[in-house]
């Protein structure tokens, strides 16, 4: 190893199961560990951090410049970029930060800050080339309060939003401007779905604790070439004191103290371990519950709902979407528990809704049933670490538009669950929930500001007991099986493949 570090055993993957995305993703860090990883400074300087260049994607790495990436002094880097203001991050699928699930095609940045009195804050960038990009406040247990979605920022004099249909998504004009405000919303703006008339360049942030604020800053599917950070410098704070002077860069983190702790709860991140136990354990469950044949799916409603998987106690009436870990409002979410102690093989299968084709840098995004569609293999609640992901581009469909898709460890992966053959294929982790139960697996979908006229969304769902009926043939279907049982039952799509 480098340096002479050991490695940790979740940094080792094997190849032979990488898509070509990973693969060259991998490689890309690589190269950046190998330029990094035994420099003796430590942490990368704050004029390294303002230089830093967009990182690779994950499947055209070789050409693009390393990753600037911090460097501790003992340990493994973690890659960049990063700023003074936004100093948390990315977050995302290994090996970048992998905490309170984030899908392994979005990068989540976090900034924490105190806003002086009287002063005003302004965050100044280009529109990301990415399918999504959003900014929202959190308070200190990860719960939402509002979100700024990309549609809904006008963009600056000369510029425009490539976001909206009627815009160019490659244009170079891309700029804008948004307002933070110290202050709670008077209104919520709606929760999970696409509102054509809400535009707005003003996210409320209002402070906690002991006067913190938190945003996090995220871009969905980086376009190919443009990854993480959507081919364009993360946003810029500016700051307006309350005497009317202004300040930017360097100046503005230091006045807003951009280096002060995270003040957050114990549960803000994960359940706490003790808790997660008791709730796996209970006396009178079977030891795999709450997985169940069929797997049930819940909507994600509060965090008491969210452990009403285990406990049974969901409450319909509870705000949308805020139960997870700093989860996103512009998402609906829906999860089921898996043990592989009924079959090593889970299957989910359903029909995938319309979403825009864009991670090969087309020029105009086109409208759907909803922005973005992504299923993942999670570990549990106590660790909220994601193994992978796969977005609705990457996923094969038949001629009815439905996927099939199969989640297990890698040395249980049937052989045809590949591209070729029409079948998907996501990881389990070889230490299921990461923290006591090998055989869990938490399964969750996710789907983006659907379209108002689309009636099939979560969106619609209001009670648990309406999932079913409401997603109709969009609700996934599930199966334990075994994986000679998925190599015999489902036939490839491509024989030619197989036969050769």
């Amino acid at each position: 190893m480098l340096c002479g570090q050991s490695a940790d055993r979740r940094s080792i993957i094997s190849l032979e199961f990488l898509t070509l995305r990973h693969a060259s993703l991998w490689a890309s860090l690589a190269v950046s560990a190998l330029v990094t990883a035994c420099d003796p400074g430590g942490l990368e300087t704050e004029d390294s951090r303002e230089a830093a260049q967009p990182a690779a994607t994950h499947r055209d790495a070789a050409s693009e410049a390393p990753t600037v990436v911090a460097v501790p002094r003992e340990g493994t880097p973690i890659p960049g970029p990063r700023s003074c203001f936004w100093r948390y991050g990315p977050h995302s699928a290994d090996p970048y930060i992998n905490l309170a699930y984030p899908d392994s095609s979005v990068f989540y940045w976090a900034a924490v800050f105190s806003m002086p009195a009287g002063a005003r804050l302004e965050l100044s960038g280009d529109f990301a080339h990415a399918r999504y990009q959003s900014f929202i406040s959190y308070d200190e247990r990860g719960r939402p309060i509002e979100s700024l979605a990309d549609y809904l920022i006008e963009p600056d004099a000369g510029s425009s939003n490539p976001y909206l249909s009627s815009s160019n998504r490659n244009a170079e004009g891309r700029s804008y401007s948004v307002a933070l405000i110290n202050a709670a919303p008077a209104v919520e703006r709606a929760i999970g779905e696409y509102n054509r008339d809400a535009a707005s360049n003003v996210l409320h942030a209002p402070a906690y604790a002991d006067g913190q604020q938190a945003v996090i800053y995220r871009i969905y599917l980086p376009d190919e070439g443009k990854w993480p950070s959507g081919g364009v410098p993360l946003p810029s704070p500016t700051v307006t004191l309350a005497d009317g002077s202004v300040l930017s860069g360097q100046d503005a983190c230091g006045v807003l103290k951009t280096r002060q702790r995270l003040q957050v709860t114990a549960d803000a991140v994960g359940i706490p371990p003790i808790q997660y136990r008791e709730l796996i354990s209970q006396p009178d469950k079977p030891d795999t519950w709450p997985a169940e044949i069929p797997a049930k799916w819940y909507i994600q409603l509060d965090r008491a709902s969210l452990l009403g998987i285990y406990t049974g106690d969901i409450n319909d009436d509870a705000r949308r979407s805020e139960g997870g870990f700093y989860p996103n409002l512009d998402n609906h979410y829906i999860r089921t528990i898996v043990n592989r102690k009924h079959g090593k093989v889970f299957m989910v299968r359903g029909k995938m809704p319309q979403t825009p084709s864009t991670f090969g840098g087309d020029d105009y995004m086109e409208e759907g049933d909803m922005r973005y569609w992504s299923i993942c293999s999670n570990q549990g609640f106590a660790n909220t670490r994601v193994n992978d992901c796969l977005f609705d581009e990457e996923i094969p469909l038949d001629e009815n538009g439905f996927y099939t898709v199969m989640i297990s460890r890698a040395s249980d992966r049937p052989r045809n669950a590949i591209r070729e053959c029409g079948i998907a294929w996501l990881p389990m982790a070889d230490d299921g929930d990461g923290m006591f139960d090998d055989d869990v697996t938490v399964v969750q979908i996710r789907q983006m500001l659907a379209a108002p006229e689309f009636e099939n969304a979560i969106k619609r769902v209001r009670k648990q007991s309406e999932l079913e009926a409401v997603l109709g043939p969009y609700m996934p279907r599930t199966r334990y099986l075994q994986p000679n049982q998925v190599e015999t039952f489902f036939v490839c799509a491509n024989p030619g493949y197989i036969d050769s």
